[in-house]
């Protein structure tokens, strides 16, 4: 039997509207656009899509199995999920440590921090690692990038896959090794680019409608293990009177997000701005904090903070549920996010960077360059 549309978590006045439309089951809405559904019952466009966005989360939420056998998991079960679940690696041996080996799968990862300090740069080193070859290490998938500013720079992701590509083929060559020289004839410059899907979204309309067709599209491209939002604060901070309708679309937002995560056994990075605030820490200063309010920053698994220090960028892991939380110094070089060694200082700083007068890890040309195998 149909559901009826008064048993949805809708406001009482739009399950009126609803009504008085003539759409009293589900299947009434189905094959709807936002814009449709907006006219029928004369109503913003924006309740549409909140009334759309709701009907269908609670449809799939009851489309999955409801039997206990494949409901029901051990914790141990979710032990050797996680421990088999893989990461995405930045090229930064620090920062990868830091996240303890990169950045999850299933997770939602939030880079925070000010404008030129390399936010997008990591979005799109992300977008090229995840297709390093298995034979390498590397996850063998694809890629989604969301751009909402127009900061998304093709020239600049052409040099940082020339770059990727040149590296796994000097540890093939070195190591001589006959399947990760076979794969290299598939890692090539052209079939990365090829392999990160890029939206542009104008708005926040544009951004919360693409959210709720992502999963569709995920399933139509099975290989897609990375989801990034540059930036997701961006549409939700210029012109938007309406706070109350902004918290209930960012939560929703990050339900979508949560929810895309772990069904694709993806990683989302969430790419954040950052804002001024009075008094944060008590002192009546103004601290730059990330955007969105403290609300969202329940949103991600694991967040990190991009700031300048004395010339050099750092990165801080602020949120982690497994990791804790330290500093490390990274670069963004024309091959893109790489280690860097800082004189006289050690490589991992405390968080009020107490210990930046540690001991030195040696000259720069000592250093590694970050393995993927």
């Amino acid at each position: 039997m149909s559901r009826h549309v008064g048993s949805y978590p809708l406001p009482p006045y739009l399950k009126t509207k609803l009504l008085a439309g003539g759409f009293s089951t589900v299947e009434d809405l189905e094959d709807l656009k936002p814009v449709e559904l907006s006219k029928e019952l004369k109503i913003s466009p924006e309740e549409a899509l909140e009334i759309l966005r709701v009907v269908q989360g609670v449809q799939n939420d009851a489309s999955s199995p409801s039997s206990s056998d494949e409901a029901v998991k051990t914790a141990l079960d979710l032990l050797q999920e996680e421990r088999h679940q893989g990461c995405i690696i930045t090229f930064c041996s620090a920062l990868d440590e830091l996240l303890g080996g990169g950045v999850p799968l299933t997770k939602i990862t939030e880079f925070c921090g000010a404008p030129g300090v390399g936010k997008t740069q990591m979005g799109m080193q992300l977008a090229i690692d995840v297709q390093i070859p298995c034979v390498f290490g590397g996850l063998g998938g694809e890629a989604v990038y969301v751009d909402t500013e127009g900061s998304f720079m093709v020239h600049r992701l052409e040099d940082m896959a020339k770059a990727a590509v040149e590296h796994c083929r000097h540890i093939a060559t070195v190591e001589n090794n006959r399947e990760q020289l076979e794969a290299m004839s598939d890692f090539t410059v052209e079939h990365i680019l090829s392999r990160i899907h890029f939206y542009r979204v104008h708005d926040w309309v544009e951004l919360v409608a693409l959210i709720n067709i992502l999963p569709e599209f995920l399933q139509q491209h099975p290989k897609i293990r990375l989801v990034v939002m540059d930036s997701i604060a961006f549409p939700f901070r210029h012109d938007f009177e309406d706070l109350s309708l902004r918290t209930r679309l960012l939560n929703g937002l990050a339900q979508n997000c949560i929810r895309l995560a772990d069904s694709h056994k993806a990683a989302v990075v969430l790419v954040n701005q950052m804002t001024t605030k009075m008094g944060h820490s008590g002192d009546g200063q103004a601290h730059l904090v990330p955007a969105l309010g403290e609300s969202w920053g329940h949103a991600s698994t694991i967040r990190v903070l991009l700031f300048w220090e004395a010339g050099y960028r750092y990165a801080r892991l602020y949120k982690s549920p497994t990791r804790e939380e330290a500093t490390v110094p990274y670069q963004v070089t024309m091959a893109g996010i790489r280690d860097v060694c800082i004189p006289n200082s050690t490589q991992d700083v405390t968080s009020d960077m107490s210990q930046e007068e540690g001991t030195s890890h040696g000259d720069h040309s000592q250093r590694k360059r970050p393995r993927v195998s």
